[in-house]
């Protein structure tokens, strides 16, 4: 059974930093592709980044590029987003996801396999 669990998210103010986690288990390949999306309040959830564990490609999306950074873990199935700079507008439930295969720029909701639970970064203005 595949599982996820995203963790980190919390109150920050406007400009500060935040890093989120995710750890996964029950992967059954080494080639696997790890996300974020983010849900804020009344819109629809969007994609914000994502990395191939195997050959290292990764994608952000145009509100975040150059302010977060994705990262895979020293442990096969960990992976993080590091957050700097944050706007009120990245106040969202953020999640984590997998998938086989590469990141190859944005892959839209319905093609990720699995899901973790999301946890919620609050930005104050």
């Amino acid at each position: 059974e595949v599982q996820l669990q995203a963790s980190g998210g919390g109150l920050v103010q406007a400009g500060g930093s935040l890093r989120l986690s995710c750890t996964f288990s029950g992967f059954p390949s080494a080639d696997y592709t790890l996300g974020w999306f983010r849900q804020a309040p009344g819109k629809e959830r969007e994609g914000v980044s994502c990395l191939s564990r195997a050959d290292g490609n990764f994608y952000y999306a145009d509100s975040v590029k150059g302010r977060f950074a994705i990262s895979n873990g020293d442990i096969r199935g960990t992976a993080s987003l590091q957050m700097k700079s944050l706007e009120f507008d990245d106040t969202a439930v953020y999640y984590c996801a997998a998938r086989p295969g590469f990141c190859s720029g944005y892959i839209p909701e319905s093609q990720w396999n699995y899901w973790g639970t999301g946890t919620l970064v609050t930005v104050s203005s």
